[in-house]
């Protein structure tokens, strides 16, 4: 027996190492995510990425094909 838990002892046990594992894999997410951009390109904070926003000014007219090919060869 579980001394004198009984089934209640196993639920317990299981939802501790649910948690526990739960913990470990979002903790591990959490660190290898830090920093990266999603994968539409926006950063994580939400900023867009400066492809987007050289895309944006090309779209707008406010930069040429050249100067747009220019930056994008920078980037």
């Amino acid at each position: 027996m579980m001394a004198g838990f009984g089934g209640v002892g196993i639920i317990f046990m299981v939802l501790f190492w649910g948690a526990l594992i739960f913990g470990g894999v979002w903790l591990v997410k959490t660190i290898f995510n830090a920093g990266q951009p999603h994968l539409n390109g926006t950063a994580v904070h939400g900023q867009p990425s400066a492809r987007e926003i050289l895309d944006q000014r090309y779209a707008r007219g406010e930069i040429s094909r050249e100067e747009y090919e220019q930056i994008k060869a920078d980037l």
